[in-house]
């Protein structure tokens, strides 16, 4: 499957502003873009490109005053198939896990789990360790939040979302992840596209999406709560210990963001 994908982010900013974007996709999926996204940006400026302390392809530079415009448009090769599932993936003792999850252990920026321990304890003690308890933890989440765009908040945590039931992907996401790291499963935001493919119609507009993996039986597993079940087309682009790790653009002055587009289309 050849599937189209991209983005275009228009600014207007009143002066000269610096800029981190994080847009491409994830090097671990690069092997798997039959044409590269490349980031252009309009006007053309000068940019520079680094590895942040995950991995993810960062951008840097700084966007003039007036419109200014960033896009991504690439060709990209898929399976086809919906998402795995390891039904039988076990969990680990915290004891034996490898040193470089144990960051994902603990709180965050947006998942207070110091907020969520002891209720995620009274909600999943008694299902049983592994891909069931992240399992039920995606069902819980998936069932107690409501998805509403215009409920979107940059600044809700995870406890904020329990307590409101409401929120976008990175809410949802965000629940999930407290909710693992509070019954001792390693659990790290992702962000990327997600495509419509074999999806109903109709569509809603283009977007970029959240979920989760978490580490189970020694290898880093993908679970959805927005979504809730298996989909096409999922590519990665950045992942981090919750959204404050992966921001699509980081921007250091004051901006209006006046065009927002993005698009997973299935070339036929």
């Amino acid at each position: 499957m050849r599937v189209h994908i991209g983005c275009r982010l228009s600014y207007s900013f009143p002066q000269p502003t610096p800029l981190i974007a994080i847009l491409n996709v994830h090097y671990s999926r690069f092997g798997d873009l039959e044409r590269t996204d490349h980031l252009l940006t309009t006007p053309s400026v000068p940019v520079e490109s680094y590895r942040d302390g995950f991995g993810n392809w960062c951008t840097r530079l700084v966007a003039p005053a007036g419109v200014f415009s960033l896009e991504t448009d690439g060709i990209f090769r898929d399976t086809g198939l919906p998402d795995p599932v390891y039904p039988d993936a076990r969990q680990h003792a915290v004891q034996d896990l490898p040193v470089e999850t144990l960051v994902f252990l603990q709180g965050s920026r947006y998942c207070d789990t110091d907020l969520l321990s002891a209720e995620a304890w009274r909600l999943f003690e008694g299902v049983a360790p592994g891909w069931q308890r992240v399992q039920a933890i995606c069902d819980f989440v998936h069932g107690h939040v409501r998805f509403d765009y215009m409920q979107a908040n940059a600044t809700r945590t995870a406890s904020q979302t329990l307590a409101e039931q409401q929120g976008v992907c990175r809410d949802f996401a965000h629940l999930a992840i407290a909710l693992c790291r509070c019954m001792n499963i390693p659990a790290r935001y992702c962000t990327g596209y997600i495509s419509d493919i074999g999806q109903p119609e109709p569509h809603q507009p283009g977007d970029f999406a959240a979920w989760m993996e978490v580490y189970l039986d020694g290898e880093w597993r993908m679970f959805d709560p927005r979504n809730n079940r298996p989909m096409i087309a999922r590519i990665l682009i950045a992942r981090g210990r919750d959204a404050a790790d992966v921001p699509l653009t980081q921007t250091f002055g004051e901006n209006t963001l006046i065009d927002f587009k993005v698009w997973t289309d299935e070339i036929l």
